[in-house]
């Protein structure tokens, strides 16, 4: 399949086989099963998932790869073709009441947003296995203490389990990025470890922990809770937010009055 790479939706496509194959056995795709794709591309990892004998509805928002890759794919069978902005679509809604599985190689420049538009899909995916830039998954697996570990390794781990898989290099693709990849599957939990009920509280205490991250508890959340309110929890006011464990914040999110998780 022949089409140039367009800077607008940040187009990097993956061609090396070897890489390919990698990914595509640890989906492992099996007959029957039901797959979302975003920016499925040329379809290089649309062709050998049909191949396994899986269903495939792909969303891809250029026109010409989405009319391309139905032509290329047609002798297949078992793929939809939807040329629409992922962003925008119900990936439940798409999957009827039938369970799915979703795979990407995301366009970096959107692919946090894609992630959590991912998991706030009711009912969730099975699972999910994107392509993204290698310092996202890191982040995403990030233990506190680290540099790297921040709000996004708390919300998505709050939300589901998180195993990188391996690094992928910019030769693998064309073009070639200016940074390295990383493939990773997460497995969405039946409910986020905080409960749906204090979800919210917890995106609102973790959103101001970071926000100031070498600033003690005592002052990154000051505009939320006092220092007794902090206690309490069982954390100490004088951390910081790179220090605490998710249990640690979800103590914190209950110590917030419901009606303040509405201000911020």
């Amino acid at each position: 399949m022949n089409h140039r790479p367009r800077r607008r939706f940040s187009q990097n496509f993956l061609v090396d086989h070897a890489v390919i194959d990698r990914m595509v056995a640890a989906i492992d795709p099996q007959p029957g099963q039901l797959f979302i794709e975003i920016g499925p591309g040329r379809g290089a990892l649309t062709l050998p998932v049909l191949a396994a004998g899986a269903q495939l509805c792909a969303i891809e928002i250029d026109r010409d790869l989405a009319a391309a890759l139905e032509r290329t794919a047609a002798a297949a069978g078992r793929l939809q073709v939807v040329c629409a902005d992922a962003l925008g679509e119900d990936f439940a809604a798409r999957a009827g009441d039938r369970p799915f599985r979703l795979l990407g190689n995301l366009p970096y420049h959107i692919s946090t947003p894609l992630l959590f538009h991912a998991l706030a899909q009711r009912p969730p995916p099975q699972d999910i296995h994107f392509l993204l830039q290698q310092e996202v998954v890191e982040r995403l697996a990030a233990e506190p203490g680290g540099r790297e570990y921040g709000r996004l390794s708390v919300s998505c781990q709050n939300l589901c389990r998180v195993t990188p898989l391996f690094t992928v290099g910019p030769q693998a693709f064309q073009p070639e990025p200016a940074v390295d990849s990383a493939f990773v599957r997460l497995e969405p939990r039946a409910e986020p470890i905080s409960g749906h009920a204090l979800q919210a509280r917890l995106e609102q205490v973790v959103r101001a922990g970071f926000a100031q991250r070498r600033k003690t508890l005592r002052n990154s959340l000051g505009r939320l809770l006092e220092p007794g309110q902090i206690q309490r929890a069982g954390v100490d006011p004088g951390l910081r937010a790179e220090q605490l464990r998710l249990e640690d914040f979800i103590a914190l999110a209950a110590r917030l009055p419901a009606a303040r998780s509405d201000a911020g």
